[in-house]
Formats: C-alpha cells, structure tokens, sequence
C-alpha cells in the first residue's frame, strides 16, 4: 500500500541517516581519542593504521542491519491479510502481530529513552566536574601571564655568572611595553610539577615540604598576597644572608599560633648546613596540580645559593592583556642576550591549568557530543514509532473527529502515549 511504501522509505532514510552520522562520529572519536592520549602534550600523533578485515566485518554488519530494519515493513506488507486489515482501518485497533510489534517497540523506546538519559546525567556530572575544577580557589591570578622556559646551562653558561645572566634577563623583560611585572621559578606554580624535600625546622619537627626556587618580584607578578613579614627581593642574593618564605600550611604546622618570622630551617637533601631565615609568611596556593589541598611551602631565592638551576628556570610575565602577543618581544630579547639559547614550553598559566585537566575535558566534550546523537536518535525513533501509529489510526481519528471530537483531544490522545513513553524511560 502507499502507507507501507511510505513506512519503507522513511526506515531506509533513517538508517541511511544512522550510518552517516556513525561515519561522522567514527572521525570525531578519532579526534577526540588522540587529544586524550596526547594528555594536554602538543604536536602529538595518533598513527592509527586501517585494518581491513575490521572495515570489512563492520560494513558487512552496518549493511545488513540496514537491510534488516529498511525492508522489515515491506517485507511484512507482502504477506498482508485483508480480512484483519480491513477489520483494524474499521476499528482503529491492532492485533496479532501489529500489537506484539507496537509493544516491542514501546518497549524499546523506553528503554532507549532511558540509555539516553543516563548519557545525558553522565555528561551533566562531567560538565559538573570541570565546573568544580574552574572553581577551585588556586591562590594566584592565573589571568594574563605569560610563561616560558629558559635553559642557560645548555647553551654554555656556568655558575656563578648563570645566575647573573637570569636576573637581567629578567630586568630586560619587565621594561617591555605591556609588562606589568616578571619574575622566575624553577617550576611553573600549575603544570609542571613540584620538587620537594625534608626540611628541618630549629626546634621543632622535620616535616616533608614542597620547594619553589623563585626571583625577586614573584610574589607581585602571581599576585600571591604576603601575610605577614616580607617577599623574596633584589638584595637577597649571593652573599647575603639566606632567607626562605613559607606558606600558611607550612606556618600552621611547624608553628602553630607562633610566629614565624625569624625562625631557621635547613633543608635535608639541598642544603643539609645552610641555615635559612624566615622572613615571610605567604598565602596558600596551589603547587603542582589542581586537585588536593595547598600543601606546606617553602620559597628560596635562586641567586643565593643557585638552587634549581640544573634543569632552567621558568619566567612569568603579567602582561596588560593576550599574553601571547609578547612571545616576540620575548624571544627578540633572547635572542640579543644569546642566539644559542632556546625558548621552550611558551604557554600561558591558563593554558598550564587547562592542560593539568586535560582527560576530563576530553571527557566532558565527548560525553556531551554521544549525549547529543543519543537525544537525537531518540527524538527521531520516537517520532518514527508514533507516526507509524497515528498512520494505522488515521481511519479511527477521522470517525472521531466526524462524530465531533474536538482538535485538542485528539491531539492530547496521541501527544499523551508520548508524555507516557517519556516519563517511564525516565
């Protein structure tokens, strides 16, 4: 009949549809797949070779279930009984093999319904997560700094005059226009892990801290608010007393209500005989990565003692907007300082903390992506089920609406099948 060929052609469209959008996916996963094993890493390539024995399983199976599910309804027309169909276009009802058949595919639709919206509550918690993880207080201003990695050793320079060469370096880059402050670590505060060691406190208890070898400044250009006592400055350099800046974690453990201003530590593996001053208290911040507590921190100034110059130092630069327009300023001024020496890693603390959480990025835009073509396909199987039913009951609705049902009602008695379907799924 011209409904069951209608019936065909919409299933064949469909599955023609669900192939393209499984192609369409089967690309994205791909993408999708090599930024998570990339892990945040750049210029990554994923070499994934074509098996032709999977290619060939898997169109031999994607063509046959389009068969399958295409020519079901022709296939069934063929062996239509007049008798029943003529008794089903008086009455409105469906028996036999149509009833099983609408019942399977309630069933289905509910239970496709309810696999789409445990997909979409998946996504929701991991768009939950990455809100979670944006949140997180980190201590400093991650806005506007520019970041990158310089290696002096590499390209010849020896210590003492290493030192040297980093400092005016950094004098060099807090004179470029739009630089609102530099400073410089052996470590990036979020990306590019931690050095820790035992520090002993005169005293008091030896406890495991975490090591951050800064420059003058540090403290301003993160924006890291100093809370009682003073920041690492230009005269703490070689020849100077040795002080050190610890972190509320570390005051509050080592000290407790005690002030710890004056107070001397030595660090067991660095420097087992250098006895350091504390002469500041700074905020808590996060060292290393986004997830866990700050954990106790001490602060060292690098030109007294060289500490955490072996594998080069990390600038960071706040800059008046897009950090990134001054790599070449940057890179123009290293050059004149010496041609041998590289920039590495040139990226801006955001982009470090985007890349700490990286995996659940990836995660988060694929579940979304698979949430969003399973609300389709179920919109679309949901409307295929109900446009076949309301076909086979176009004779009944014409009886109603010639005895004088009203529009409305016969809309809510289709409308209202759906809200049920809806509902139970979910």
């Amino acid at each position: 009949s011209e409904r069951d060929s209608q019936l065909v052609t919409e299933s064949v469209l469909l599955a023609v549809l669900g192939g393209a959008l499984g192609i369409a996916f089967a690309v994205w996963g791909i993408r999708f797949l090599t930024l998570l094993l990339a892990n945040g890493s750049e210029n990554f390539t994923l070499r994934a070779e074509l098996n032709w024995h999977v290619l060939a399983v898997v169109a031999g199976l994607s063509l046959l279930t389009s068969v399958l599910f295409g020519l079901a309804p022709a296939l069934q027309s063929t062996r239509v009984d007049f008798m029943p169909a003529l008794k089903e276009s008086r009455t409105g009802e469906t028996r036999g093999y149509g009833a099983r058949r609408l019942t399977l595919s309630r069933i289905l639709m509910v239970s496709q319904i309810a696999v789409t919206f445990l997909i979409l509550v998946a996504a929701g918690l991991f768009l939950r997560t990455l809100s979670n993880l944006a949140a997180i207080p980190l201590g400093f201003n991650s806005q506007n700094v520019l970041t990158f990695q310089l290696n002096a050793r590499q390209a010849g320079h020896r210590d003492p005059e290493i030192a040297a060469f980093y400092n005016d370096l950094r004098t060099q880059f807090s004179v470029i226009p739009g630089v609102r402050a530099s400073s410089l670590s052996n470590n990036s505060l979020i990306g590019m892990g931690t050095s820790a060691t035992d520090v002993n406190v005169a005293g008091g208890p030896t406890q495991n801290s975490r090591i951050l070898t800064i420059g003058a400044d540090f403290f301003p250009t993160m924006q890291i608010p100093i809370r009682i006592g003073r920041a690492i400055e230009e005269r703490d350099r070689q020849g100077s007393p040795k002080v050190a800046v610890v972190n509320e974690a570390f005051a509050k453990r080592s000290f407790g209500d005690r002030s710890p201003l004056g107070q001397h530590l030595t660090l067991a593996s660095e420097c087992p005989k250098c006895d350091l001053e504390i002469v500041g208290v700074a905020a808590n911040t996060l060292y290393g990565n986004l997830k866990g507590t700050p954990r106790p921190t001490v602060y060292l100034s690098f030109a007294q003692a060289g500490w955490g110059l072996v594998e080069g130092m990390v600038y960071e630069l706040r800059t008046a907007g897009n950090p990134l327009r001054y790599v070449r300023a940057v890179r123009e001024l290293v050059q004149r300082a010496d041609p041998r020496l590289p920039l590495a890693e040139v990226k801006s603390q955001s982009a470090w903390i985007d890349q700490t959480i990286s995996q659940e990025i990836v995660f988060a835009r694929l579940c979304t992506a698979f949430a969003i073509l399973a609300l389709a396909i179920a919109c679309v199987g949901l409307y295929g089920v109900m446009s076949y039913k309301v076909a086979r009951r176009t004779g009944e609705i014409g009886i109603r609406m010639a005895l004088g049902a009203p529009r409305k009602r016969v809309v809510w008695m289709v409308v209202r099948e759906v809200i049920v379907l809806a509902a139970v799924g979910l």
